[in-house]
């Protein structure tokens, strides 16, 4: 791979399709499930555009040997722990994709905590294309790319 090809202008190893997420990035029923202790929290994608929105130039470095950085914009992950009422621990980030390895990910209590740990809404400047895991997709420093996990569906912190 090219870490200059691919929608936005930046690479992908696995797409929408691949994955079978490509009506994903355009369901108006989309909602984030946050779990912890309890009733699981849902938010809309209104509910999260509506948070305060941080971004960072964070790279996907690929186990491919490729890397490129971007500027990331969405919610942190903190704040959407904050807001669901949900205490630290450590977090499982599952994905909508249906099969592979890297359906979900652990995200530890203190990488989570991280100002520049988001849950990234858009691409330099832009939506996220389903590629890129939209709606929503982890976006953190210090993870290699296969553990950015993409078209997130749900936090769930134990």
């Amino acid at each position: 791979r090219r870490s200059d090809v691919g929608p936005q202008g930046f690479p992908v190893n696995r797409t929408a399709a691949a994955a079978g997420t490509t009506e994903l990035a355009a369901d108006p029923s989309y909602r984030l499930e946050v779990r912890g202790v309890g009733e699981p929290t849902f938010l809309t994608l209104e509910q999260l555009r509506s948070m305060p929105q941080h971004s960072a130039e964070l790279p996907i470095a690929c186990v491919e040997g490729w890397s490129a950085s971007a500027n990331w914009t969405g919610v942190r992950v903190a704040d959407v722990l904050r807001v669901a009422g949900v205490g630290e621990g450590t977090i499982t980030v599952r994905s909508a994709q249906r099969s592979g390895l890297y359906a979900s990910s652990e995200l530890s209590a203190g990488a989570a905590a991280d100002d520049t740990c988001l849950l990234a809404l858009q691409l330099d400047g832009e939506d996220l294309h389903p590629d890129h895991g939209a709606p929503l997709r982890l976006i953190a420093p210090n993870r290699p790319g296969v553990l950015q996990t993409k078209w997130v569906t749900s936090l769930e912190v134990r």
